[in-house]
């Protein structure tokens, strides 16, 4: 700045323009500039500026700034998902691209910067492929949490894997199979059949009975519903559901509510939201509410006993486990109790257990024992036909 005054005075001494530049060692331009500058606005214009543009053409609005921070605050969700909705709501307005929306509510404050996680890859897929509403369900509990009064939750959400519809988002007082099956048998009445549910292998979904068969699952059975099963330890056979956990996290428990009944009205208006106002971006931007078909299958009054094909042979579970075969009682699960399992006949030694279309495992008929799995000498001797 110094530098500059010394310039103007030695310029109003006479010196000509040639030789201030050489005086200073500027270019004539750079000259030019200030005294230019000078003349415009006396001493305030030798001051620095910023290089950057007074305006730009590109720079959003503040009115479309304001909507984008409103959104955000109503919604919760991403730059794309927000920018999704906005342009079904006013098609006609020149929205921002989705990068610039992260930036706008980064600079807001309304963003946190995720943290890296170390990922389980992922492993090969056991189950069919979904192309259509009800093909599968998928269900689990949001793990366990604390509302504000102390009290203990356990959400059981339930959901439509080709959809992603929310069937169910509900606290249970308990999560054991009456409490469970009350809760399917009311999605069954509102929504019909799936044609599979998928879980993990917890219960009351799974037990350590022949097959994982628990008592809720043997009722999903004879309603024909197949069962499915994720490996353990392997959440992402389930990333569909599991990602629907993580906005449910992010939209109603942080913090949770005061008490469950609060907590509960809030679950409830996030399922009005995650189906019918919140696009999804594997449904091209489509909400699960436009997706969803109720089943054609409709829940029966009554659940219908298991039948068995020729030449099966049927045996019903007694209630503490048992099967009898030739007078002799063979020990299968109390799992089971009360309901028929079907013999297929392998050979004149060997029988193949079935409870509807679910392997259990092999009867031995000479030794009269039941094995989940044949040992490999028992696999040789069956394959030769040796006893």
């Amino acid at each position: 700045m110094d530098l500059r005054i010394d310039l103007i005075r030695d310029w109003q001494a006479g010196h000509n323009v040639t030789e201030l530049a050489e005086i200073y060692q500027l270019s004539r331009r750079v000259v030019y500039k200030w005294l230019d500058r000078y003349q415009a606005e006396g001493v305030s214009g030798l001051q620095d500026r910023r290089r950057a543009p007074r305006s730009s053409p590109q720079q959003t609005s503040p009115e479309i700034v304001a909507a984008l921070i409103a959104a955000r605050q109503r919604w919760k969700w991403g730059p794309r998902k927000l920018l999704a909705k906005l342009q079904q709501q006013e098609p006609r307005r020149d929205w921002p691209a989705a990068s610039t929306i992260a930036d706008i509510l980064k600079r807001a404050g309304l963003t946190a910067p995720r943290q890296r996680r170390r990922r389980t890859p992922p492993g090969a897929q056991p189950f069919a492929e979904i192309s259509a509403a009800n093909q599968t369900w998928c269900a689990d509990f949001k793990g366990w949490f604390r509302t504000g009064d102390g009290a203990r939750c356990d959400p059981l959400t339930i959901t439509d894997a080709h959809s992603r519809y929310l069937l169910c988002c509900q606290i249970v007082p308990k999560t054991d199979t009456p409490h469970v099956e009350a809760l399917f048998d009311a999605a069954f009445h509102t929504y019909g059949l799936p044609e599979a549910i998928r879980t993990d292998n917890g219960p009351p979904f799974a037990s350590t009975a022949p097959g994982g068969l628990s008592r809720l699952a043997l009722r999903w059975i004879k309603l024909g519903i197949r069962v499915e099963r994720t490996k353990p330890a392997s959440p992402q056979e389930n990333g569909r559901h599991e990602r629907m956990h993580l906005t449910l996290k992010q939209d109603t428990l942080t913090p949770p509510a005061a008490n469950p009944r609060r907590q509960q009205e809030d679950f409830d208006r996030f399922q009005q939201v995650y189906n019918e106002q919140r696009p999804h971006e594997a449904l091209a931007n489509r909400t699960p509410a436009s997706v969803y078909a109720y089943s054609p299958r409709a829940l029966p009054r009554r659940v219908p006993e298991l039948t068995y094909p020729e030449p099966m042979l049927v045996r019903r579970v007694f209630h503490n486990g048992d099967f009898k075969w030739k007078g002799e009682r063979i020990h299968l699960s109390e799992v089971l109790a009360q309901e028929p399992i079907g013999l297929r006949p392998h050979d004149d030694r060997y029988f193949e257990v079935y409870y509807g279309p679910v392997a259990l495992g092999w009867f031995d008929t000479w030794k009269a024992q039941f094995h989940r799995q044949l040992n490999k000498r028992q696999r040789e001797e069956m394959e030769s036909g040796q006893g």
